[in-house]
């Protein structure tokens, strides 16, 4: 992909990035708090291809929870038998291409920095863009319905975010195998690998997700935000850095908090904890 000077200085100089969508506002992602926990559902029917709005709606969605301390778990799931079919052709020009990443590193961002866990439900196609939505999830139910693709490299391209988040995943050598043949991979085999957590059947999905949902949802929501945040903060550091990181978290933030001394007690009594979330 060729991108001129002159096309790059008129879209960072004549072309205003999306404000952010209010949650009542959105068009493309269903907006949903069930409790503790908040549900985004891609639904730009056939295939949720990504353009700047759907990325934005994301980001406000994920955004508008990352404070509030009633939620424990977002849960990103798709309306459609596709999960995503990855970024609109469209929008893969010079006049937008610069827009459009700056759409999705705030989807990476907003993704790996919010304070609450991620996980998405993959029931159909995750590829290019999707594929790399899935990738960001902390946690990722998958179907054998589900396949992965980066079919960037097809189009005189690569994905950027795959290119620095796969291998942290899958190791460099599959990472290049996926971006370079831009080849589709299984559920099983994303499941072998460590991109997908859990694989069930499709009739399976609800319950298995409503199981993970429970399990998560029991624990002190604070602990689960300095939990993220100690294995998240630790990626690419060395081994005694990362360690210091993690220790950083626990006895600085952890041993504050009311629940950690609730959690001790209830071990000690023999009873289920009653957690306070502060």
């Amino acid at each position: 992909m060729q991108i001129n000077k002159a096309a790059r200085e008129s879209e960072m100089l004549g072309t205003l990035a999306l404000a952010a969508p209010k949650t009542a506002d959105f068009q493309f992602v269903k907006f949903r708090v069930e409790g503790e926990i908040v549900r985004l559902t891609l639904d730009r029917p056939e295939h949720n291809l990504l353009n700047e709005r759907v990325l934005m709606e994301l980001v406000a969605g994920i955004n508008s929870v990352s404070e509030t301390s009633a939620v424990k778990l977002i849960v990103l799931d798709s309306a459609a038998k596709a999960f995503c079919g990855g970024i609109e052709l469209g929008e893969y020009t010079a006049r937008r291409v610069f827009q459009l990443l700056d759409a999705f590193h705030s989807a990476f961002s907003a993704m790996v920095e919010t304070a609450k866990p991620i996980l998405v439900v993959i029931n159909g196609p995750a590829y290019g863009g999707g594929a790399e939505l899935a990738a960001l999830g902390d946690l990722v139910i998958a179907t054998p319905n589900a396949r992965f693709a980066q079919p960037e490299i097809k189009l005189g391209a690569f994905p950027p975010l795959a290119a620095a988040v796969l291998p942290y995943i899958l190791g460099p050598k599959m990472a290049l195998e996926l971006v370079l043949t831009a080849e589709t991979m299984s559920a099983e085999r994303a499941r072998e690998l460590g991109l997908v957590n859990w694989l069930v059947a499709e009739k399976d999905l609800q319950k298995k997700v409503e199981e993970v949902c429970a399990k998560v949802t029991a624990q002190s929501g604070p602990v689960l935000t300095m939990a993220k945040k100690a294995i998240l903060g630790s990626l690419g550091l060395p081994l005694r850095e990362g360690v210091r990181n993690s220790m950083k978290v626990f006895l600085n933030e952890l041993a504050d908090l009311e629940d950690s001394q609730e959690g001790l007690r209830a071990t000690v009594e023999k009873r289920a904890p009653k957690w306070k979330n502060r």
